[in-house]
């Protein structure tokens, strides 16, 4: 699966923490699973409607992740 964040480093930045704090938590999530790329596409439409450091949008990511159901998508 190609990310579809790479040219923006901030954004790339977010998703990675978001994920690994993610998957620290739920260890039986595998790292290649769609909820990655659903998450990278929240904090794309995120940082499109407003200016947003790594650190923020990771915390947007971290909570929109919790919000996905837990047996995938």
């Amino acid at each position: 699966m190609e990310s579809i964040i790479v040219d923006d480093p901030v954004l790339k930045n977010a998703a990675d923490t978001a994920w690994r704090v993610y998957r620290a938590r739920h260890p039986d999530v595998d790292p290649f699973d769609s909820r990655r790329c659903l998450l990278e596409r929240h904090l794309l439409r995120r940082r499109e409607e407003r200016e947003s450091d790594a650190e923020e949008l990771a915390s947007f990511g971290i909570a929109y992740l919790h919000r996905l159901p837990s047996d995938g998508c």
